[in-house]
């Protein structure tokens, strides 16, 4: 195994373990890994890999193997996949049995409600950082803000008005 490969599958099986309420839970590290620590790529392109690996149909995580395929083609595909997807899957089954067993217990509703704030957090912080990365003028700004206003406040459906962002940017309104 290369040493990227290497390094690519002790990262992913580490946010593996981390993926607390949901994969977007870990994008911080997985963006601070890929940008900061080990420079593979700037903070734009990791918000524009998340960005496309989002509205691509799938799993919300489509992300780990595009990053894998940018890094190390195939093989790397392969290696992040395994690496993120093997762990939690592991964790989520062998839960999921002590969840269900344990399904009368008053403990467990109360383990539920406390998960619930650490979950929000962490989404939320990823939402702040996918946002940071991608906005980089008032413009940008502005266009984020009624983005978010108009699937909190609206029935639009989240691709749609991710279509029309796209379509914005593809004017070039916003761009340097």
């Amino acid at each position: 195994m290369t040493p990227i490969l290497l390094s690519l599958f002790v990262i992913f099986a580490e946010l593996s373990v981390l993926a607390f309420g949901g994969g977007n839970t870990i994008l911080p590290e997985m963006q601070r890994q890929m940008v900061d620590v080990h420079h593979w790529m700037t903070a734009q392109q990791f918000s524009a890999m998340f960005a496309l690996a989002q509205a691509a149909p799938g799993p919300n995580m489509m992300i780990v193997p595009m990053i894998g395929w940018r890094l190390a083609g195939l093989p790397g595909v392969l290696v992040t996949s395994l690496a993120k997807f093997g762990p939690s899957s592991l964790i989520t089954a062998f839960a999921l049995h002590l969840w269900e067993r344990f399904k009368d217990r008053p403990w467990r509703r109360h383990i539920q409600q406390g998960l619930v704030p650490v979950t929000v957090g962490l989404v939320a912080a990823s939402a702040a950082l996918i946002t940071e990365a991608s906005v980089q003028n008032l413009t940008l700004a502005l266009i984020a803000g009624a983005s978010a206003l108009a699937v909190l406040k609206t029935r639009a459906h989240p691709l749609a008005v991710l279509a029309a962002g796209a379509a914005i940017g593809l004017t070039g309104f916003g761009q340097g």
